[in-house]
């Protein structure tokens, strides 16, 4: 590749922009990106839900804590997926400018229409209101200040004027997609991650936790191909990432981790199946840690995973009995490679 092919297809202010032309490749982590999000495709309809739906009708079947921790998470997780989707066709496809990184960014927009399609899949077997879930980010008030914050860190994006010429554009892009990707995919969702599979490993709502499951490996997947595209973006433009800036991102994860603190205390008030706000809460803490060391900033909390199996939830090794629920599974998923 010349000196001007590699400006033409730099991720950000290429000198040229051509959507068909994605060879040749320069940057092939996005190229494997796409392509594991490609092997581990799957649709909720996939997923039986019948013995879901006959807990959650039966009487005395689950109690009020564990139906308010169900309920509140698929009220933040069905936004949440929305306000992820409109940032990526709406802003982030607009600024980046490489057509590799374009065509994941493709393939993760339709990962969230489905997410979105999963909630509403839910609703639907369990005959809950829509409306009521889908308006939960306005009627609890630790979720609508998770959306808010994020809506505020993002407001670059969303504004049409914006650009990303010069190093302050940049660095506001920068702060935006940190805002994306690093918070709301990286630290707000894992908090849900954590409650809707340890519920699942107390074999109650195996259905919707398998749905999360399946969430959860296609965020893993968002999640490493947002920081790979900040830290490229960083070494590309290295003067963006001064002294301040890197201060003004600890603290908007310190203050995302609080938010998250937050919630966890309101959705899970006397804590249930083992499970409480003190261990989501340490979670999220060791979570935020590992956020910070990808982005090559110091670790502010450095204490243990309280969840250790969660790190087997996430690289779904193809012999895990999670597999072994459809064969097409070891054509798909089995493919993943962490």
């Amino acid at each position: 590749m010349n000196a001007s092919e590699n400006m033409a297809k730099q991720i950000l202010n290429a000198s040229e922009v051509d959507p068909n032309k994605i060879l040749p490749i320069k940057y092939p982590w996005a190229r494997e990106y796409y392509k594991n999000g490609v092997a581990n495709n799957w649709v909720p309809e996939e997923i039986p839900m019948q013995q879901d739906i006959e807990l959650w009708k039966e009487r005395g079947g689950l109690s009020e804590d564990e139906r308010r921790m169900v309920m509140w998470n698929l009220g933040f997780f069905s936004t949440a997926e929305s306000l992820t989707a409109n940032n990526i066709v709406l802003s982030i496809y607009r600024h980046v400018t490489n057509p590799e990184c374009r065509q994941y960014m493709l393939r993760q927009a339709y990962e969230e229409a489905v997410h979105t399609e999963t909630f509403i899949y839910c609703c639907d077997s369990l005959g809950l209101d829509p409306d009521h879930v889908f308006n939960m980010y306005n009627s609890i008030p630790s979720i609508k200040k998770k959306d808010d914050f994020v809506v505020e860190m993002t407001k670059s994006l969303l504004d049409p004027g914006f650009t990303t010429s010069g190093n302050e554009n940049i660095k506001r892009f920068l702060h935006d997609l940190i805002g994306y990707y690093v918070i709301m995919e990286g630290i707000f969702f894992y908090a849900g991650f954590a409650m809707m599979l340890s519920f699942k490993r107390m074999n109650k709502m195996i259905g919707v936790g398998e749905q999360f499951q399946y969430i959860l490996r296609d965020e893993s997947v968002h999640l490493a191909f947002g920081v790979d595209l900040i830290n490229t973006i960083v070494s590309e433009n290295p003067d963006v990432w001064n002294d301040d800036f890197k201060k003004i991102t600890v603290e908007n994860i310190k203050r995302a981790v609080d938010l998250e603190a937050e919630y966890a205390k309101d959705c899970l008030p006397g804590g249930i199946l083992g499970l409480t706000s003190d261990t989501v809460i340490q979670y999220v803490q060791y979570i935020a840690d590992r956020r910070l060391e990808r982005l090559n900033l110091p670790q502010i909390y450095n204490v243990r995973n309280p969840f250790p199996w969660l790190s087997e939830v996430i690289d779904l090794r193809k012999e895990k009995n999670f597999f072994e629920t459809r064969v097409t599974e070891y054509k798909t998923g089995g493919q993943l490679e962490w």
